[in-house]
C-alpha cells in the first residue's frame, strides 16, 4: 500500500543535538550513515547525556552537529564551531557537568528518562524521578540511537498532534513521510512487523516510538511547546517490553540497504 512520499530527511551526528536536513541518506545494516554516531557521556555516572532528562541536558538542543570533511563539527549556542573531538571542555562548561564526547557506544549504555507527565506538571528545572533505560536494544553496531536504527513519522501524525511538518525536528525522525489527504494519523502504531519500502531501501518496522518530554523543549530557535506531547498522553500504545506509552512515529530495522532520497515513494506492507 502506498503511504506517500519522502518529504524530508534528517541526520543527527551527535545524540540530542540539533542535526542537519539532507537531500538523501545512505542506509546500511547499522542504520543511517553518520546518524547518532557520537554522544556525550556523563563522567560522573557513565550514562549517555540526552535531553530526555531536561533539567540536566536540555542545553544540548541549543547546539548543532553537522558532518564535515573528516569528521563532525559542533556549533555552540554562541556561534563558535568546534571539531566534535575537541569540544569536551566547552560542552562541560555549557552543561555544568563534566562530559566527554564518545564515538563508541558502551556496552549496556543507559540514559535517564523522566516521565513526560512529571516534566509537564513540575517544569523543566524541577527534580523529578526518572527511569534508567538501556538504549539501542534493537540496533547492531555502536550508534547511540534510542532503539532501532531508523526512525520514521508521517505528516498525518504531525498534523494530528498539531505541530505540522515544519516542526518535525521536535520528534527527531530520520524520515518524514508526506501522506495524502485522509491518511489516518498514528497509522505508524500498526506498522510493527510489516515492511516499509522507501525507494531502493527496505525496512521492517519494530516498535511504535515512545515519546518523552524532548518534543516540548526549545530546539534552537523553536520555542517551548507543551502541546507537542500532551495530545499523545490520552492515546497511549502498548509497546512490547516497555509498557503503555504515548507514541508517535515508528522505529525500523534495515532489511535491504541503499539510498533514500526526498521524493521517493513509500510503501507499507508489501
Amino acid at each position: 500500500m502506498t503511504a506517500g512520499t519522502v518529504a524530508a530527511l534528517y541526520r543527527y551526528p551527535v545524540k540530542s543535538m540539533l542535526g542537519e536536513p539532507v537531500a538523501e541518506i545512505a542506509v546500511g545494516p547499522l542504520g543511517v550513515a553518520g546518524d547518532r554516531r557520537f554522544a556525550l557521556l556523563d563522567e560522573e555516572t557513565g550514562r549517555v547525556a540526552t535531553a530526555k532528562h531536561p533539567r540536566r541536558w536540555r542545553q544540548l538542543l541549543q547546539c548543532r552537529s553537522a558532518t564535515a570533511s573528516g569528521g563532525v563539527r559542533v556549533t555552540l549556542p554562541d556561534g563558535r564551531s568546534l571539531d566534535a573531538s575537541e569540544a569536551d571542555d566547552e560542552l562541560s562548561a555549557l552543561l555544568g557537568r563534566r562530559v566527554r564526547m564518545s564515538g563508541k557506544r558502551p556496552e549496556g549504555a543507559e540514559v535517564e528518562r523522566p516521565d513526560p507527565v512529571d516534566v509537564l506538571a513540575e517544569g523543566v528545572d524541577a527534580e523529578v524521578d526518572y527511569a534508567i533505560l538501556e538504549i539501542a536494544q534493537g540496533t547492531p553496531g555502536g550508534a547511540f540511537v534510542d532503539h532501532s536504527p531508523v526512525h520514521l513519522i508521517t505528516t498525518a501524525t504531525l498534523d494530528a498532534i498539531g505541530v505540522g511538518a515544519a516542526e518535525a525536528i521536535r520528534y527527531r525522525p530520520n524520515v518524514v513521510i508526506h501522506t495524502p489527504e485522509g491518511y489516518p494519523p498514528f497509522a505508524e502504531n500498526d506498522w510493527p512487523g510489516t515492511e516499509i519500502t522507501l525507494g531502493e531501501v527496505r525496512l521492517r518496522a519494530t516498535l511504535p516510538t515512545p515519546r518523552c518530554s524532548v518534543p516540548t523543549l526549545e530546539h534552537g530557535s523553536l520555542g517551548r511547546a507543551p502541546d507537542a506531547v500532551r495530545p499523545l498522553l490520552d492515546h497511549r500504545v502498548e509497546v512490547p517490553g516497555f509498557g503503555l506509552l504515548p507514541c508517535a512515529g515508528v522505529y525500523a530495522e534495515v532489511v535491504q540497504g541503499g539510498t533514500v532520497r526526498a521524493g521517493d515513494e513509500v510503501r507499507v506492507g508489501e
